[in-house]
């Protein structure tokens, strides 16, 4: 019985090398190394073999290194083989301090003022204080509710929508698809932390915009597909979407002529709202590993029919 890493080398290394400290009864390979393949159990990847049975005709379960499961494709999948995404402490608190510089930054109008010291233009704008303003979350997961959990330590007003019903304290929360208008209505800066799948697809469209108030921005940590980006670039032209800051794009990365590239309202970065830690997403794989040596349902696990 074994476990194959297949994704950034570089990190699999350090992987390796943990493993063999943490559960060294378990034998660890990095792709493409994998020693017997009628072995090995467990697969780590951002991307399996195109042949996933083929290639570990008795693998039991397959974790994800990200957050999300999208990047596979589970009607490719076996039906009978567990996915489980990764949640580890390191990957959310990664993204808790992306998303509260990014909510901040458009709360005090920074997107506005860089814009101004490039055109050498010395305006003061009116300040806000973070009671008189409401942030929205899209998508309460774990990482959501602990971006709210932070946010609320500012005291913002805050709103979350999700695909079914959800309560946290301090939050006013929305499900569905009947509730995005009135979730989006009173949303002055707009977090983008939803799963990938066939219904959220272009969901950060112009219809969307429309209904956020006037001026309001977008963090979209979200994935690249989520946002159409002629939309978004026609909301900023006619005011609608003050700035946006982008950790996401579709495809990534855009092409050098793209004008997000270029956009004064437009900060980007490059899908590094949040990476997966190797000491803190070892333990959660251990921990998981032993749960289904155990019979216990794993931490994680993708529901094939939602599609996260």
């Amino acid at each position: 019985m074994s476990i194959v890493y297949k994704a950034d080398p570089t990190r699999g290394a350090v992987w390796a090398r943990l493993f063999a400290e943490r559960m060294p009864e378990m034998p660890f390979h990095l792709w493409p190394e994998t020693g017997d393949p009628a072995a090995v159990r467990y697969l780590v990847a951002w991307q399996p073999p195109a042949d996933i049975m083929g290639t570990f005709p008795n693998l039991e379960v397959l974790f994800s290194v990200g957050a999300g499961a999208d990047q596979f494709d589970l009607s490719h999948l076996p039906s009978g083989l567990p996915v489980v995404r990764m949640i580890e402490p390191g990957l959310v608190s990664g993204m808790v301090e992306y998303v509260t510089l990014a909510v901040l930054a458009l709360h005090r109008d920074f997107p506005l003022y860089r814009e101004q010291q490039q055109a050498r233009v010395w305006n003061a704008l009116p300040v806000r204080l973070a009671p008189t303003r409401r942030v929205g979350v899209m998508g309460l997961g774990v990482l959501g509710r602990a971006v709210l959990e932070r946010l609320a330590g500012f005291g913002f007003a805050l709103s979350g929508w999700s695909r079914s019903p959800r309560s946290i304290p301090g939050v006013e929360c929305h499900a569905g698809p009947e509730a995005l208008p009135r979730f989006l209505a009173g949303c002055e800066i707009l977090v983008c932390l939803l799963p990938l799948t066939a219904a959220t697809r272009g969901i950060l469209d112009r219809r969307l915009f429309a209904a956020l108030p006037r001026g309001a921005g977008l963090v979209n940590v979200g994935r690249g597909p989520h946002l159409v980006a002629e939309d978004l670039l026609a909301a900023l032209e006619e005011g609608q979407i003050s700035a946006a800051i982008l950790d996401v794009t579709d495809p990534e990365p855009p092409p050098p002529e793209h004008p997000f590239w270029t956009h004064p309202r437009i900060w980007l970065t490059p899908h590094t709202a949040s990476m997966t830690q190797p000491e803190t997403a070892v333990e959660a794989v251990i921990a998981n590993l032993r749960r289904h040596a155990r019979g216990e349902p794993l931490q994680g696990l993708v529901d094939r029919g939602a599609g996260y």
